[in-house]
């Protein structure tokens, strides 16, 4: 549906369970009618996808996903492929045993999984096992199902969430099931796009059932997905603007051997709108920025008092790209936070930032990676990763900015508990100075008026996209500069 408020709604797994609930108990909707309705939408999206398939193994758990599977396979069955069909149990319950006698009754016969069993051949493979309400890890005969198929490189649609996919977090239960694609019913549970939930899910799609919008009003989604339309928040330049008024962006970093770092931060600023950029750095890199980059201005600085003069003119600071945690490093760092500019700190500023917290207000922006973010929240990467959703949120609170926990799903989070996830971006993106250009690009929002909050989501919408605009040669070997006229575009609104 064109519009649907629904494709940018993420929930838990718990509030699609009570949207559910309500299109039975309040709208009426019987729940085999749900369940016949995911299967269609499953069938369908399997025959676009392998119109070739003749061969399909069905695998089907012993609740309500597994219903899904069942009426799968006897739609199959009843189009005349070959199906397998293995179940975790011997019998089914309520709508699922439904499901489970359908295939019967189309001709189709089912087979209790066996420890060790051989795999039957397939063309794709349907995973019915676990739905979003599995809440241990997976182990046992399920367990080694899945090893199989991930083993077996045949491809693999999965029902609801990929089975051992924390629908949550977007983390595995020790095993998950590593899908082609993933059908996701009623709402798009949340896991599915941060952490590892874009490396198991595959291409995602929705389908929401035809429930009517009534059983989700009661319903605040968790978070957020970005869309193109984030991009309608960058304010129109006037025909008589001048260079004064989009703003001036002072980037403050670049110790001794990283002047790369502020350039590439500086260039980011420029092709994303600040109307001026100067460059705080030690002395030694301003030649070569000038060479490279002579629309910014670049200034060595020894001394306090003359960052002071830099930070004086300046609008918003964007600190941390190369800043490293010399004597030097902690003077910058502590004189830009005391201008109370707003601003963006990323980087080695990140981590003077953990050796000594303090708030940083709501016209800023941290940026941290997950190793950054375990360090300000004085805990581990795995603790950071586990629940990235959480993580962001205590970023927010703990330093009263909006914040950015960067990797795959970059998710924004701001203090009074709004989030917003991206869903672009590409593993090619694992490079030296992608953060410093991001930071270059939240900065130049700012410096162009928008608030924190929107800059931060306009930003890490047009980096990502950018980085999948210049992925589309390959993702090996991408560096940050690929991306910058791709963002130049994006943030005119001309994508390439």
């Amino acid at each position: 549906m064109a519009n649907d408020p629904r494709e940018q709604a993420l929930y838990t797994a718990t509030q699609v369970r009570l949207i559910d609930q309500v299109a039975i108990s309040r709208l009426h909707i019987p729940g085999p009618d749900l369940m016949r309705r995911a299967a269609r939408a499953a069938y369908a999206l399997l025959r676009r996808r392998w119109p070739q398939a003749r061969r399909l193994l069905v695998l089907a758990g012993g609740g309500n996903n597994g219903g899904d599977a069942f009426e799968v396979a006897s739609l199959a069955l009843h189009d005349g492929l070959a199906v397998e069909v293995l179940a975790l149990t011997a019998a089914s319950t309520g709508d699922a045993a439904v499901m489970r006698a359908g295939v019967l009754a189309a001709g189709g016969a089912i087979r209790v999984v066996v420890p060790d069993g051989n795999l039957p051949e397939a063309d794709v493979c349907v995973d019915g096992l676990f739905g979003s309400g599995l809440a241990r890890d997976v182990d046992g005969v399920a367990r080694g199902l899945i090893e199989q198929v991930n083993a077996s490189g045949v491809p693999v649609l999965a029902l609801d969430v990929p089975s051992g996919l924390d629908a949550d977090r977007g983390m595995p239960r020790a095993v998950a099931m590593r899908a082609a694609a993933t059908i996701c019913f009623v709402g798009w549970k949340r896991g599915l796009f941060t952490a590892q939930g874009a490396e198991y899910c595959g291409a995602r799609e929705l389908a929401s059932l035809d429930i009517p919008q009534a059983a989700y009003e009661e319903f605040a989604p968790a978070a957020s997905l970005l869309d193109e339309a984030i991009f309608s928040a960058l304010p129109r330049r006037r025909a008589h603007a001048n260079k004064g008024d989009c703003g001036h962006v002072l980037v403050v970093g670049g110790d001794h051997g990283f002047g790369g770092a502020v350039q590439i931060c500086a260039s980011a600023a420029l092709r994303s709108g600040a109307g001026l950029v100067s460059v705080a750095t030690h002395a030694t890199h301003v030649g070569a920025i000038n060479a490279g980059l002579p629309e910014a201005m670049a200034l060595g600085v020894e001394e306090d008092a003359e960052l002071e003069m830099l930070l004086a003119r300046a609008s918003v600071i964007a600190l941390g790209p190369g800043l490293g945690q010399s004597d030097w490093s902690h003077h910058l760092f502590a004189a830009a936070l005391a201008a109370g500019k707003p601003g963006v700190v990323d980087a080695d500023a990140l981590n003077l930032l953990a050796q000594a917290p303090r708030e940083l207000g709501l016209r800023c922006v941290i940026t941290p990676h997950p190793g950054e973010a375990a360090r300000l929240l004085g805990c581990g990467v795995q603790e950071v990763q586990a629940d990235r959703f959480e993580s962001a949120k205590a970023l927010a609170r703990r330093f009263n900015a909006m914040a950015v926990l960067k990797g795959s799903g970059s998710l924004i989070a701001a203090p009074d508990g709004r989030i917003a996830v991206c869903g672009w971006g590409n593993p090619g993106m694992a490079s030296g100075g992608m953060g410093d250009l991001l930071t270059g690009v939240i900065a130049a929002l700012l410096a162009q008026g928008l608030d924190a909050w929107n800059a931060a989501c306009v930003a890490v919408a047009a980096h990502a996209r950018a980085g999948d605009l210049a992925a589309t040669g390959g993702e090996r070997g991408l560096i940050a500069s690929d991306l910058l006229p791709h963002l130049r575009a994006l943030l005119n609104g001309k994508p390439a």
